[in-house]
C-alpha cells in the first residue's frame, strides 16, 4: 500500500473528482452515438466530421495549460471543470448535429485541460518510486465517472440528452475543487521566468516533444476512430443493442481497471521504455483485429483492446510527465493531446471516406499499420524511472 500524507490525499480526492466528472462526460458521446446519429439523421461521413471537428477542441487547451503552467494547477482543474459542465448542459439541449460538434468542441476543450493539468498534478506530487501506480489511480477514476455512463445510459436509452443535462451538477463541484485543492509544491517549488511553449522549443525537450508528438498522432490514426465509432460498429453491423453494448464496456471496463493497475505496477519496477514499446505495439494488433471478425472476434478484442491499452495508460502518464521540465509540464501534456487530435482527424476523415468501398471495419483495420509504425518511434526516446523531475 503507497503511504500518503494528508496532502497528498486530499489532492487525489479534489483532483479525482474533476476527473471522475470528466470521465462521466466525456464518455456520454461514444455510448449513445447510434442513437445521437438515429435522432440527428448522421451518416458515418457525419459522425467522422463531428469527430474531427472534437479533435479541433484540443487546440484550445493548450493556452489554458500555458497558463497551468504559469499561475498554477488548482485554478485551473476548477476552471475546466465549470467550463466543461457548462458545455455539456448545453449539449442536451442541441437541435442539430451542428449545434452539438460546436458545443462539444468547447467541451473537449476544457476535458483535456483537467486532463492534462491533474496528470502534470499527479507526476509531481506522488512518491517517485510510485508515480505509474499513481497515474493507474488517475486513470481508473476516470474510468469510474465512465462507468456511471454505462450504467445510466441502458436505463434511459434512447434518451441521450438526459445524461448530458445531468452533467450541469459539475458545477456544484467547481467551488470545493477551486478552495480545497491544495497548489503542487513541486510547482511551486520552481520560477516561473518564461513562456512553457518556449521552454518546450529548448534543447531537449523540443526534441522529445516531437518524438512523442509524431507517435501519439500515428497511433490515433487507429485509436480515435477506434474508439468513437465502435459503438456505430457493434449497432449499426453487427445488429447488437444498447444493453449488449453496454455489458461489453462493463466487462472490459472490469478488466481494463485490473490492467490499470498491472500496468502502474509494472512501470514502475520494470521501467517506461520497454513496457510502453511493447504495450502500444499489441494494443494497435488488437484494436485491428477487433474489427476483422464477426461478434466473438469483437468481443474478445474489445477486451484485449481494453487490457493492453489500459495497462499502456500509466506507464505513458508517468512517462510523459518525467520527459517534460515542471514549468512546462501541463503544456507538453496538452500539445501531445494536440498530437492525438491532429492523429484523430486523419484518422476520421479516413475512415468516413473509405467506409463506403471497404467497410466500417476495413477502413478502421488499415490504421493498425500506421500505428505500429508510430510505435517503434518510442525507441528514440530516453528511460525516465526513478531519475529526478527535470525543473
Amino acid at each position: 500500500m503507497v503511504e500518503l500524507d494528508r496532502r497528498q490525499w486530499v489532492t487525489l480526492v479534489w483532483a479525482g473528482l474533476a476527473v471522475f466528472l470528466s470521465g462521466y462526460q466525456g464518455g456520454i458521446l461514444i455510448l449513445a452515438l447510434p442513437a445521437i446519429a438515429s435522432e440527428l439523421h448522421a451518416s458515418t461521413l457525419d459522425i467522422s466530421g463531428l469527430g474531427s471537428v472534437l479533435q479541433v477542441g484540443t487546440l484550445g487547451a493548450i493556452p489554458l495549460a500555458v497558463l497551468a503552467d504559469r499561475y498554477g494547477r488548482r485554478r485551473l482543474i476548477a476552471a475546466g471543470v465549470a467550463g466543461f459542465s457548462v458545455a455539456n448542459f448545453l449539449s442536451g439541449l442541441a437541435p442539430s448535429l451542428a449545434d452539438l460538434a460546436f458545443l462539444k468542441l468547447f467541451a473537449v476543450c476544457f476535458e483535456v485541460l483537467v486532463a492534462s493539468v491533474a496528470t502534470a498534478l499527479f507526476v509531481e506530487e506522488a512518491p517517485p518510486d510510485r508515480r505509474g501506480v499513481a497515474l493507474a489511480a488517475l486513470a481508473l477514476i476516470g474510468v469510474a465517472g465512465f462507468a456511471v455512463t454505462v450504467i445510466a445510459y441502458p436505463l434511459v436509452a434512447p434518451h441521450w440528452r438526459w445524461l448530458y443535462l445531468a452533467g450541469g451538477a459539475g458545477l456544484l463541484a467547481v467551488p470545493p475543487i477551486w478552495f480545497l485543492l491544495p497548489e503542487g509544491r513541486t510547482w511551486q517549488a520552481v520560477r516561473v521566468t518564461q513562456s512553457a511553449l518556449r521552454v518546450l522549443m529548448q534543447a531537449p525537450w523540443r526534441r522529445r516533444l516531437l518524438v512523442l508528438a509524431a507517435m501519439t498522432a500515428l497511433l490515433n490514426v487507429l485509436l480515435t476512430p477506434a474508439g468513437l465509432l465502435y459503438t456505430i460498429y457493434a449497432s449499426d453491423v453487427l445488429h447488437w443493442t444498447p444493453l449488449l453494448i453496454s455489458i461489453l464496456i462493463v466487462i472490459a471496463g472490469i478488466t481494463g481497471g485490473v490492467a490499470y493497475l498491472a500496468g502502474g505496477y509494472l512501470t514502475d519496477r520494470l521501467g517506461r521504455r520497454a513496457p510502453a514499446i511493447a504495450l502500444t505495439v499489441v494494443t494497435a494488433a488488437v484494436t485491428s483485429f477487433s474489427f476483422a471478425s464477426g461478434s466473438i472476434g469483437f468481443f474478445a478484442g474489445n477486451i484485449l483492446w481494453s487490457i493492453f491499452a489500459s495497462a499502456a495508460s500509466p506507464v505513458f502518464g508517468a512517462w510523459s510527465g518525467e520527459l517534460f521540465p515542471t514549468r512546462a509540464r501541463a503544456t507538453a501534456e496538452a500539445t501531445t493531446n494536440l498530437a492525438v487530435a491532429i492523429g484523430g482527424i486523419v484518422g476520421l476523415q479516413a475512415v468516413g471516406r473509405l467506409a463506403s468501398s471497404v467497410g466500417l471495419g476495413g477502413a478502421i483495420e488499415l490504421g493498425g499499420v500506421v500505428a505500429v509504425g508510430g510505435a517503434l518511434l518510442l525507441f528514440l526516446l530516453p528511460e525516465t524511472r526513478q531519475q529526478p523531475l527535470p525543473e
